[in-house]
Order: C-alpha cells, then structure tokens, then sequence
C-alpha cells in the first residue's frame, strides 16, 4: 500500500482548528475537535466537492468500496497525527496497512489517508503529518457512556450488553480469521465506539489498529520474552492487558487469545463500567499486575435484579491466567450467542 507523502495532496490552512485539509484529491473543512491523545488529533470535517477535480473524480464516493460507509451529510471523523521520528513514521504506516486488511461491519474502516512531510523548525529539520480519515460516530465511545452511566448509577440491560458483546466479538473473529491471525491487542472501552439507536440495540465498532499485529509469535529466550513485555507495556492497556504480556516466560507461544483475555475484561466493564481489576485494587489496594497474575475478580453492586450469574461465569471462562486453557473467539461467539438467545428478550429501548 502506498502513502501520499505529496504536500498538494493534503494541504491544510489552518494549525489551530478551522480551515480547509486536502486528503489526496478531496477537500475537507475542519468543523471541530473532538478529541486529542499522545501525538493525535481527531476532527470532525465535512467534504467540500467543488468544481475542481474533486467533484470531477466524484469525491470521495469514488474511493470508497462500501458505499454504506458514506456519509449521509458528508461529514467525517480525520484522525491527524504528528510524527517526529522515523519508527512513529513506521507505526502510522503500519496502521494503514494493518486498517486495510480488515473489512466488517463492526471494524472501523480506513476510509483515505495520506502522509506529509513538513518543516518543524527553523533548523530546517523535517517532521510528518499523517491523515487518516474515518466514518464519525459522535454518540463516543464505550468509556465514554460508562462514565455517563456511572454518575447517573444506570446499567446496561442484560440483552444490551450481550449485544454489545456480540459485535465486538463478531470484529474480533475477523480479524482472528485472517491468515495469519491478526490480534488487536487493545481491546478497551476507549477503543469501541457506541452508537444508539431507535428500537435497535446500540452498535459497537471496535477502532484504534494502531497496536494490531500478527498474533501468534514465538519466545524462546528471555530477552525475546522481555522484549515482548517491553512492547506490551507501551501498547496494550494496563488494566486489560493479559497476563502472559505481563509476565512473559522464555519458552512460549503467544497467540490470539491475548485478545480473549481482553474481552473479558471489556465484557466486565460493559456490565459495571470498569475493568474486574480496577475494581479489585480499588477495593484492596495492590498491585495491578498481581491482581491480573491472579486472576482477582470482584463482583460490584450492579443493576436490580442483578446480571445473570450466567455472565459472571463467562467472564471468569474468558479470564483464565493460562492461555492455554482460555477459550478461542470462535468458542467466545458461540456461548454468547446462546446466552443471547437464553435471555435477551425483544428489545424495546
């Protein structure tokens, strides 16, 4: 896949908000931020066809390969990051080769992209710019209804949250299915976007490929071991990151199940807002690693009548410290859509 690194195809206006971005040959006009994280920005830009060759190659409708990823009003979500080095400079590629494998409803789709070099000081060294656009979701992210729901002691239904899951896993497998496997590795409420809708159960893509790789890797030494450790701690977040990326042995294989341990961590949070081992140290105080080295899971106060004990025993199925007994996604898919059709009732939220 080749990256744009031509300045006239994405030209912007403005540093500070507002003005106009081109992304290869279409033309966006910033409307607002919506969020920032790290070297990271994300807006919210509408797409300016005009007379010029954006309106004559047919804007952006003639890039996109699903056009249910089209904007009905033409507005879209434009992640730019700024690159200061060579190996962030390799990372973003990676993001947009890795966001182009992928291709499911439930996975969030790499809709154009392009990577500027720019001036970055009067030394006359020269840094990157990174632009990579996306379908908006403006109802947020999993975290942020979590947040919202936690002020207001409100829950998920029990037929929402299996719903939600269900998407999330469905994602998943996709991206397991590959071959070979990929991994997310960063499966959190921060990276799933929630959309509610009318008389449907809300949609939940699952975002941020920054840190998918390969899946399975072998170890067989301890500085391979230390290596991976090194690298999980800078790209899988604490609070849901697996065990055996904590501590890693030196004769092992790592695979996708990584991500297994992760969604149960997520399908915990879904359900009462944080990750099972943020809820245990807050508890108890400790050690977040021996917490998750353990396996320790609390079980808060929830809705009334509460969760079936049903999804707590598929919590703890997900969270086992071994890998190798931890379920796959496929098993996952499976015993969700039994518990679905065992208590999800019609919805009518």
């Amino acid at each position: 896949m080749g990256c744009s690194f031509s300045g006239l195809n994405a030209l912007y206006d403005s540093v500070n908000g507002g003005g106009d971005v081109w992304i290869n040959e279409n033309r966006y006009r910033i409307l607002r931020q919506l969020g920032e994280g790290g070297f990271a920005y994300v807006y919210l830009v509408k797409e300016m066809v005009t007379t010029d060759a954006s309106a004559a190659s047919g804007g952006l409708a003639n890039k996109v390969k699903d056009p249910s990823h089209l904007s009905d009003d033409g507005t879209y979500a434009m992640k730019k990051v700024l690159i200061q080095n060579n190996e962030q400079l390799e990372m973003v590629r990676e993001e947009i080769r890795v966001s182009s494998l992928f291709s499911h409803r439930n996975l969030l789709p790499l809709l154009d992209h392009a990577i500027i070099a720019v001036k970055a000081n009067q030394e006359g060294s020269w840094k990157h710019e990174a632009y990579l656009l996306f379908p908006v979701h403006l109802d947020g992210t999993l975290l942020d209804h979590a947040k919202v729901m936690q002020t207001k002691k409100e829950f998920f239904s029990t037929s929402d949250v299996l719903q939600i899951f269900y998407q999330i896993c469905a994602g998943l497998k996709h991206m397991h299915s590959l071959e070979p496997p990929y991994a997310h590795n960063d499966v959190k409420p921060g990276n799933i976007l929630i959309t509610r809708r009318k008389g449907q159960p809300p949609l939940a893509i699952l975002m941020d490929f920054g840190s998918a790789r390969p899946a399975r890797k072998q170890i067989r030494s301890r500085s391979e071991a230390l290596q991976l450790q090194e690298w999980a701690a800078e790209h899988c977040s604490a609070p849901f990151r697996a065990p055996e990326l904590w501590d890693c042995p030196s004769h092992t294989d790592i695979d996708e199940r990584t991500d297994v341990w992760s969604l149960g961590c997520t399908l915990y949070a879904i359900m009462y807002g944080v990750s099972p081992f943020e809820y245990a140290l807050g508890e108890s105080g400790g050690s977040l690693q021996l917490a998750i080295l353990n396996a320790q899971i609390k079980w808060p106060a929830g809705p009334n009548p509460p969760y079936p004990d049903a999804l707590h025993q598929f919590v703890r199925w997900m969270l086992q410290p071994q890998p190798a007994v931890r379920p796959r996604i496929d098993d996952i898919v499976i015993h969700v859509d039994k518990l679905i059709s065992k208590f999800s009732q019609l919805y009518t939220g």
